[in-house]
């Protein structure tokens, strides 16, 4: 029927996986290439100090035109030209004749003047954004730096067979049998050739990442949606994003239960399966 738990849970599991694919997809982009050495374009000190010197350039050729225009308007203002606006047939043609010119270049110094606050701010953007870089470069120096590229490497090696693996499972209609951890488990025992239980640590070992991947997830979702708070308008609305939370985290965590199926053993997954019904 309608309201049947399949039902439901099919409904929100459509929007749920959806929104856990867009933030995946996001962060298997934006996590490389936030912390590998190999995005990172080369700064120096030479460049940063070229940057900020046409950056000062620029502010005082601004704060000279602008005291032109200053002056101009002092000038004008104590020859009256402000205040006392000519009427009248023949005032109008006196002040076309007389004031054209001084209009037409304060107009012009205002144009300049405008053009060189957008390329001040375009040089501000751009000297943050190499300090930025320059600290990143430094950060990857340290020992945590090379960690969180080694990763950086691993993830993007891991990310691309999942990509490759998902693709041969639906073009197949292949279901996984054996989740992850056990399948790895069982790889490791027979080529080391070791005694070792592998249907007792994978059960634990399993739930363990299992328990990782939701609080990691969670997390990364209400960093993300807090960021999209800070510059939209849904921060001026506490019950909007109150509600909004509430939908969407209700949502992930149906889809959290239905994706992390494929990383348990087979006779948990099938426990969960008989709950949620055959989705």
């Amino acid at each position: 029927g309608i309201l049947s738990i399949e039902q439901l849970i099919s409904r929100v599991g459509v929007i749920g996986v959806t929104l856990m694919a867009l933030l995946s997809g996001f962060g298997a982009v934006n996590c490389p290439y936030t912390y590998m050495s190999y995005f990172l374009r080369n700064v120096t000190d030479a460049d940063i100090l070229s940057l900020e010197r046409r950056l000062l350039q620029t502010m005082d050729m601004i704060v000279s035109k602008k005291k032109r225009i200053a002056v101009a308007h002092r000038t004008m203002f104590q020859r009256g030209e402000v205040h006392n606006k000519p009427t009248g047939f023949w005032g109008m043609i006196k002040s076309v004749t007389t004031s054209v010119a001084g209009s037409e270049n304060l107009s012009l110094i205002q144009q300049e003047v405008d053009a060189l606050e957008e390329l001040s701010r375009q040089l501000f953007l751009e000297t943050a954004d190499l300090h930025a870089t320059k600290e990143r470069i430094e950060y990857s120096k340290t020992f945590q730096g090379k960690y969180f590229n080694f990763l950086g490497y691993f993830f993007s090696i891991y990310c691309v067979w999942k990509i490759f693996m998902a693709t041969i499972n639906i073009v197949f209609d292949r279901v996984g049998k054996t989740d992850p951890v056990t399948r790895g488990i069982e790889i490791t025992v027979n080529y080391l050739g070791i005694q070792f239980d592998v249907k007792f640590w994978s059960q634990h070992i399993s739930f363990i990442l299992v328990g990782i991947i939701i609080v990691t997830s969670i997390r990364g979702l209400l960093i993300t949606l807090t960021k999209v708070r800070a510059r939209t308008f849904i921060s001026k609305s506490s019950n909007v994003i109150v509600l909004l939370l509430a939908q969407i985290m209700g949502m992930y965590f149906v889809s959290s239960v239905l994706l992390i199926r494929m990383s348990m053993p087979l006779e948990y997954r099938t426990i969960i399966t008989e709950v949620l019904g055959e989705l």
